[in-house]
C-alpha cells in the first residue's frame, strides 16, 4: 500500500507540476479560449476514465493487476516532455491524451490491487490512505512550479521540463516496490465471461447512476486557476490554486475514509456535495482573492471527502473477481459525464461569464444530493 501511495505521491507532482501551469500556457502563450481549455481537459479527463473500462476488465481475465498498472504508469511517463515542446493547443491535446490513457490503463487495475490486499474493513482507509499520499504530489507539484517560476523569470516552457524527473521516479517504485500477491495454487481465476457483468448488483448500479451526476457538478480543476488569474492572482503564483486545493484533499482524504469505515458513506457524501455547493458560490461570486481561495479550499475538502470514499463504495458493491471490471465501467461512465462537464463549463465561461459556470456546478451538485439521498448503502456482497 505505501509503495502504490508514493508512486501516486511522485507522479502527482509531476502530472500537477504541469496542471497548475498548463491552464496559462494554454490561454496565455498559445491564445486558446475558455471554451477550448474545457475541451481539451473534458477530452483528457474523460480519457481517462473510459480507458479504465478496458484495463479493468482485462485485469480480471487476467487475475492479474502489476503489469498493467505499470504500463498506465509508464506510458504517462514519457508524455511529460511533450508538453514544454507544444508549439500548438493540437500538440497539448494530444500529450493530455495520451497521458490520460496512461492514467485510465492504471487506474482500475490499481484500484481493484488496493482491494485486493486490504481486509474488507480497512478498505475506506486504504483508499484514503493512497488519495492523501496522492495528493500530498499534488501539492509538493504546484509548489515546486511556483518556485521555479520565480527562478526561471516565468518561463513556463522551462518549468515544465522538471516534470520529468518525479516522473521516472514513480515508475521506478512502482516496479521495483510493489508486489503483487500471488493466486492460491488451483484458484487461478477463470475468465470473466460477458454474461457476468449482468451480475453486478443493483447497489452497484445505482453506486454509478449517482456519481455520474456527480460528476456533472466536477468540471476541471483548469476553470480554478483561470478564475483565479482573471480575479487578480499573478501569473508565477497561479500554481498555488492546485496547491491549496490539494493540500486541503491530502489532509482530508484519509480521516474520510476512516469515518467511512465507520458510519457508511452516504453522509460523507452528502456533506461532500454540500461543500462543493459552497464552493462553487464563492468562485461564481466571490469579489476578492480572499474570497476565491476559500472556494477552492472548500473544492478541495469537497474532492477529500468523497472521491476515496465513492471508490470504496464501488469495491463494496461488486464482487472480488469482478473489481476491475467494476471500477472499469464506472469510469466509463464518469468519464463521458466528465466530457460534457468540462465542454459545458468553457462554452459557459465564453459565452456568459465564470459565474455563470460556477452557478450551473452548484445546480449539478444539489441534484446530486438528491441522487445520493436515493442510494441505499450495501457493506459488502459476495465474492
Amino acid at each position: 500500500m505505501w509503495a502504490l501511495g508514493l508512486t501516486s505521491l511522485f507522479m502527482d507532482t509531476s502530472s500537477e507540476l504541469i496542471h497548475g501551469l498548463l491552464p496559462l500556457f494554454l490561454v496565455l502563450n498559445l491564445g486558446a479560449s475558455a471554451a477550448v481549455l474545457g475541451l481539451v481537459e473534458g477530452v483528457a479527463e474523460a480519457t481517462a476514465q473510459i480507458t479504465r473500462v478496458f484495463s479493468g476488465l482485462l485485469s480480471d481475465r487476467l487475475g492479474r493487476r502489476k503489469a498493467l498498472t505499470v504500463a498506465g504508469y509508464g506510458l504517462a511517463a514519457i508524455t511529460k516532455p511533450l508538453f514544454p515542446l507544444a508549439n500548438s493547443v493540437g500538440l497539448v491535446l494530444f500529450a493530455r491524451f495520451v497521458d490520460r490513457i496512461g492514467k485510465g490503463i492504471r487506474g482500475a487495475p490499481r484500484d481493484a490491487l488496493i482491494a485486493d490486499v486490504t481486509p474488507a474493513d480497512e478498505r475506506g482507509a486504504a483508499f484514503g490512505l493512497r488519495q492523501s499520499l496522492d495528493t500530498v504530489g499534488a501539492t509538493i507539484g504546484p509548489a515546486t512550479a511556483i518556485g521555479l517560476m520565480y527562478l526561471f523569470n516565468d518561463d513556463i516552457r522551462t518549468v515544465l521540463w522538471f516534470a520529468v524527473i518525479p516522473a521516472a521516479i514513480a515508475v521506478g517504485i512502482l516496479v521495483f516496490g510493489v508486489r503483487e500477491p500471488a493466486h492460491s495454487p488451483g484458484h487461478a481465476p477463470a475468465p470473466i465471461q460477458a454474461k457476468e457483468i449482468a451480475l453486478l448488483s443493483r447497489s452497484y448500479w445505482l453506486v454509478v447512476a449517482a456519481g455520474a451526476i456527480f460528476t456533472l457538478a466536477r468540471f476541471s480543476e483548469a476553470f480554478l486557476v483561470i478564475r483565479a488569474h482573471d480575479g487578480g492572482l499573478a501569473t508565477a503564483w497561479t500554481p498555488a490554486v492546485i496547491a491549496v486545493m490539494s493540500l486541503v484533499y491530502a489532509a482530508s482524504a484519509y480521516p474520510a475514509g476512516r469515518w467511512q469505515d465507520r458510519i457508511g458513506a452516504k453522509p460523507l457524501l452528502l456533506l461532500g456535495l454540500l461543500v462543493l455547493v459552497a464552493a462553487d458560490l464563492l468562485l461564481a461570486f466571490g469579489q476578492s482573492l480572499l474570497a476565491l481561495f476559500a472556494g477552492i479550499a472548500l473544492w478541495g475538502l469537497h474532492m477529500g471527502l468523497t472521491q476515496g470514499v465513492l471508490a470504496a463504495l464501488v469495491a463494496a458493491s461488486a464482487p472480488s473477481r469482478l473489481r476491475g471490471t467494476a471500477f472499469g465501467l464506472f469510469g466509463l461512465v464518469t468519464g463521458l459525464f466528465t466530457l460534457i462537464a468540462s465542454v459545458l463549463a468553457g462554452v459557459l465561461w465564453t459565452a456568459i461569464g465564470p459565474a455563470a459556470t460556477f452557478a450551473a456546478g452548484a445546480g449539478f451538485a444539489a441534484a446530486a444530493c438528491l441522487a445520493f439521498l436515493l442510494l441505499r448503502e450495501d457493506r459488502a456482497v459476495p465474492a
